[in-house]
């Protein structure tokens, strides 16, 4: 009988992070996801905008999960926080 492998999760698949600072009336949100595109391949899917709102969207295609460790840990240095 044969069983799939269960695929353990080391590395996130999804990033939200936020930056709020009241005194320049900033509230935005950076949100980074990995996901399955229509043939299999993993996509990196990035979301941005003002908290509140829908904010764009941009797919990345290639090496999707160091993508996203390393636009987070840009953004994290920007400001961003989980």
């Amino acid at each position: 009988m044969y069983h799939s492998p269960i695929q353990l999760d080391v590395f996130p698949t999804v990033v939200q992070l936020r930056r709020i600072d009241p005194a320049r009336n900033m509230r935005r949100f950076y949100r980074l996801s990995v996901q399955s595109d229509l043939f299999g391949r993993a996509s990196l899917v990035r979301e941005w905008g003002r908290i509140g709102f829908r904010g764009q969207m941009m797919p990345d295609e290639g090496k999707a999960v160091t993508a996203l460790m390393k636009l987070a840990a840009a953004k994290k240095r920007r400001g961003y926080v989980d």
